[in-house]
């Protein structure tokens, strides 16, 4: 079956499952964006980045939309421009246009992954407000998903970091979340693209190249195959399980909080009649929603004694310059100097 030729000359492969499935995933994204709005693929040229945006090119004109790209030179390795260019240079080929190239300067916070991370996202807000995008798709598989929930894990995080990424966050979507890595990775040689292979991806001091060599394949021969899926199952039912706990807590925040002349005051009484997750998620949502700050586990349960066992001691110091007193029966959140 010759390659499809669409009106604009530019040539299309024939269509095989891999290519279709990742259309789909990317049509049902596009849809959920108003008519006319533009779509910017987060690129990095590897394969999963890649088939989305073949994926975007070929869905968003049929769908009414727009697709365009923003591929972030993090400038960490030799010859990360011409990367970038190369990767640009494919999608456009493609049709996706606006096409934008993006030189980050990478900081240290944090350390090198995060502070990569938080650079490539303020570029992508950037543009996105700049080009007037209604949404950025980002390539993360059911694979990053899987590592992502066994990173938390490792870590103690607690349920919000089980619950991996969501398929929608604020501006943010993830099309692929539902597709395995190799999927996307047979898209693109269907179609005839030419993906980049990032050499941090086999960087054994990474601690998600590790999970993704070493966990997830051990865990794959010991257990048997669809460890990744079940992982990712996993964190569905748990963001299902936040969302049920965000929406109970709004609802029952307005009774319980008030406003106090040195910030936020929370009633006692409320809390301690209240099962013990139910109050270590509402002291959470109180702090970060006021203050911006996220309580660790360790610093939740230290203030939630301020209820529960109280004996009249004295303030907490929480990050961000945050104080919980307990002054009757009430819990008073304050900022510091």
């Amino acid at each position: 079956m010759p390659p499809e030729r669409p009106s604009d000359g530019r040539r299309r492969p024939r269509l095989t499952p891999p290519i279709a499935v990742a259309r789909r995933a990317v049509r049902e994204h596009l849809a959920a964006l108003p008519e006319g709005a533009l779509a910017l693929v987060a690129l990095s040229g590897g394969p999963d980045s890649l088939a989305l945006a073949a994926a975007a090119a070929f869905e968003a004109p049929r769908r009414g939309r727009r697709a365009g790209a923003i591929v972030v030179d993090h400038d960490l390795q030799e010859g990360s421009a011409d990367v970038a260019e190369r990767a640009a240079t494919q999608v456009r080929e493609l049709g996706l246009d606006p096409v934008r190239v993006v030189r980050v300067a990478v900081g240290t916070q944090g350390g090198p992954e995060a502070a990569a991370r938080a650079a490539r996202y303020a570029a992508f807000e950037d543009a996105a407000r700049e080009l007037d995008a209604a949404a950025v798709l980002l390539g993360h598989t059911m694979d990053d998903q899987a590592e992502t929930v066994l990173l938390g894990l490792a870590r103690g995080s607690g349920t919000l970091s089980l619950a991996g990424m969501a398929e929608v966050a604020g501006l943010y979507r993830r099309p692929l979340l539902g597709l395995r890595r190799a999927v996307l990775a047979q898209a693109c040689a269907d179609a005839g693209l030419e993906p980049w292979h990032d050499p941090h991806n086999s960087e054994a001091s990474f601690a998600r190249v590790r999970v993704r060599e070493r966990v997830l394949p051990v865990l794959e021969a010991e257990l048997g195959p669809g460890i990744a899926e079940a992982l990712a199952r996993t964190a569905e039912q748990l963001r299902e399980d936040e969302r049920a706990f965000v929406e109970q807590i709004d609802e029952f925040i307005e009774e319980i909080v008030e406003h106090a002349e040195a910030g936020i005051a929370v009633l006692v009484g409320a809390l301690s009649a209240n099962p013990a997750a139910l109050r270590q998620r509402i002291l959470r949502h109180v702090v970060a929603s006021e203050f911006g700050v996220a309580l660790t586990r360790v610093q939740t349960l230290e203030v939630a004694r301020l209820v529960t066992e109280w004996r009249g001691q004295g303030p907490i110091d929480l990050p961000g310059g945050v104080r919980a007193t307990r002054v009757g029966e009430r819990i008073i959140f304050s900022a510091g100097a």
